[in-house]
């Protein structure tokens, strides 16, 4: 079943599907990482990339549930960020092609928000 976007706000990013997948940066085209369509709850990125590029994405639905933030660490399986509670499969953030980064990102299943950052 197919969800309804309540925001969907792409800034200087391109991604390959509605909510998920393959995501790229406008200014080089380069990959920066992978969403995964149905383990999220909400997604928001902000980033610089290597090339200069500032881009961000937000994503949630109109089902979205309240998140408490956890202090718990994103487990990585294979080179995707996974919720420590289930192993669902989240993101993969592409790190090497980033000056800096901040994400927020709630599990689906759990309803937790994860906080990460890099460069900052």
């Amino acid at each position: 079943m197919s969800r309804i976007l309540k925001h969907n706000e792409l800034h200087k990013t391109k991604i390959a599907c509605n909510y998920g997948g393959w995501m790229y940066c406008n200014g080089c085209n380069k990959t920066i990482g992978y969403l995964c369509y149905v383990t999220y709850d909400s997604f928001k990125f902000d980033y610089k990339c290597k090339c200069g590029n500032c881009g961000s994405v937000t994503f949630d639905f109109d089902d979205t549930e309240s998140a408490e933030t956890c202090d718990n660490q994103l487990t990585t399986i294979k080179n995707r960020l996974c919720c420590p509670e289930d192993n669902s499969p989240l993101v993969t953030i592409l790190t090497k092609n980033f000056d800096e980064y901040k994400c927020e990102i709630v599990c689906k299943a759990c309803h937790s928000k994860y906080k990460l950052s890099y460069g900052q």
